[in-house]
């Protein structure tokens, strides 16, 4: 039942919508490397997933489809259209060493950390197989200017 205020029952206000090359391997990425559950999938005529839902903790993170035209506009991921998106998505987690751990062993390339920032986060730069660009962080502290690098 849908909420009084236009979002569906339990539903985020925004949730990132990924364009990713294989669902079925997306849901499983994102299971093993960064523990997110499934929420249920859609699948094709053909039996192949067109729309997946993940949810961490107690809120929906992600929702994703696979490659595929749009109103005349391809859909692809950043590794395909070989760019990098100059954004990333930043999740909390409760022990950000044991996730980047679980992620490099799922497949993910940990680009920096992890390791502890002047903002108070432990904190750990990843890429996804699909390119998109993750932060994971568990709260450590507090914002140090003391340690804010100088420009």
């Amino acid at each position: 039942m849908p909420a009084k205020d236009g979002r569906p029952a339990g539903m985020n206000w925004l949730i990132p919508y990924l364009t990713v090359a294989d669902a079925k391997a997306s849901l499983d990425f994102y299971q093993r490397a960064f523990g997110f559950e499934s929420e249920g999938t859609v699948a094709g005529d053909d039996g192949r997933i067109m729309h997946a839902s993940m949810k961490y903790q107690d809120a929906t993170v992600i929702m994703f489809s696979p490659e595929a035209s749009m109103g005349g506009h391809d859909m692809k991921t950043p590794a395909h259209m070989g760019i990098e998106l100059p954004m990333n998505l930043y999740v909390y987690c409760p022990d950000v060493d044991a996730l980047a751990a679980r992620a490099r062993e799922a497949g993910a390339v940990v680009l920096q950390g992890p390791e502890d920032m002047f903002w108070g986060d432990r904190w750990v730069g990843l890429r996804d197989p699909d390119g998109y660009f993750w932060s994971f962080a568990t709260n450590i502290g507090s914002f140090d200017a003391s340690k804010v690098p100088k420009a």
